[in-house]
């Protein structure tokens, strides 16, 4: 983020529905998959929708799972997320092919531990952590609110009580922001596939509601319902993988803090633990977020890089954004003697070698509440008094 003080700033989300987050959901099956059956499997899963069809391929090493239960399974995620239309059902007519197999010695080589050697990094690349107190959970505004509209919509299509609505779905939500704090919100953008049976009008009346019962009300005092935007193509009838292919990977921004942040462009989804692609990047969130909560930084940014092959991080950056330098110092000493990064301290240190994966697959990784089966351990505030002098 800029020095700005006075500015706005946008974020988009998708829906569980988007052929993308229908790919990623998908991959993060297969992880939790492999998981289960054993917590040190190794995943590399990307996935391909379109018109009905759905294509896996990737690198496993694990216990064998037959084809034919995992392509059941593949079914049970559309299902779950509500496809049966003409281009994309999760019934027969969309076929299902498998092109998994086993990973490369040479990768599983630098891995691995042996000897005096230490567990490796499943790949070489730098992962970034970001939290702010813009939020009750320690997220940019603008991401946040983006991501509560689509999930309300989400439940209430499920449950049957939002009718005529598809699971194809994308929000948008700008903010102003006034001495580098969120006032209030300019614009809304809501594109939501929809039923041949209603109009746009109707589809305008339906959505609203989830507006302004997602986004809180004194973010909406000043709010110009012009700058509320449906559908603004004027129909979306056609949508999910039948109207766009999906990929797993492609939405790493939503993923992550909406653009408020740097990305090390590594996506997460389809990855076991091992890749640092995705625990780095939940380490250096958990740090990043009880920094904040312990209240020393409105906010804070964590780079940490990896080579492949290497236990120990490469680097440690950390930024504040106030300018402090022995505060900056203390912070990062204190994650050196309190967190150890290497890929199986990591693992470790937030429980990873669980199948928790799948669930993460849609309304982003961060800014969720932790659960009990050990999902979303990185956004515990467990770590506050580390970093209080």
């Amino acid at each position: 983020m800029s020095n700005l003080k006075n500015y706005l700033f946008t974020s988009e989300s998708v829906s569980e529905g988007h052929p993308d987050k229908v790919s990623d959901r998908i991959s993060d099956m297969v992880v939790d998959s492999y998981l289960s059956n054993d917590p040190y499997s190794r995943v590399a899963c990307e996935t391909l929708t379109t018109t009905n069809k759905v294509v896996l391929a990737g690198e496993v090493r694990g216990p064998e799972i037959k084809k034919d239960d995992l392509i059941q399974k593949v079914r049970n995620c559309i299902k779950d997320i509500g496809y049966d239309q003409e281009g994309f059902t999760w019934k027969e007519e969309t076929k299902i092919e498998s092109h998994l197999h086993s990973q490369s010695t040479d990768i599983a080589m630098g891995v691995d531990s042996s000897g005096n050697k230490d567990e490796g990094a499943g790949d070489q690349g730098i992962m970034f952590g970001y939290a702010c107190n813009e939020t009750d959970e320690f997220m940019p505004a603008p991401i946040y609110y983006s991501h509560k509209i689509l999930r309300s919509m989400a439940k209430d299509r499920k449950s049957g009580k939002l009718k005529n609505i598809e699971p194809d779905s994308k929000s948008q939500v700008t903010f102003e922001y006034e001495n580098g704090k969120p006032k209030k919100v300019k614009s809304v953008v809501i594109s939501s596939q929809h039923s041949a049976d209603i109009n746009q009008s109707k589809v305008r009346e339906l959505l609203r509601p989830y507006m302004l019962n997602s986004i809180p009300k004194n973010f909406l005092n000043e709010f110009n319902e012009d700058e509320f935007y449906v559908n603004p193509t004027g129909n979306f009838v056609i949508g999910g993988p039948d109207g766009d292919c999906g990929l797993t990977g492609r939405k790493i921004i939503v993923d992550t803090y909406g653009g408020a942040a740097p990305h090390g462009g590594g996506a997460f989804s389809g990855k076991d633990p091992t890749k640092v692609d995705r625990s780095a990047a939940y380490a250096s969130r958990y740090i990043a977020k009880n920094i904040v909560a312990s209240k020393i930084a409105d906010k804070c940014l964590i780079q940490l890089a990896y080579a492949i092959g290497v236990s120990k991080p490469l680097s440690i950056y950390v930024d504040l954004f106030d300018d402090n330098l022995e505060k900056n110092k203390f912070v990062v000493e204190k994650i050196k003697e309190n967190f150890d990064l290497s890929p199986r301290g990591i693992r470790e240190m937030l429980s990873l070698n669980k199948p928790i994966y799948e669930k993460t697959a849609a309304y982003g990784h961060f800014g969720r509440a932790p659960e009990s089966d050990g999902a979303f351990s990185w956004e515990n505030t467990d770590k506050i008094n580390v970093f209080l002098k």
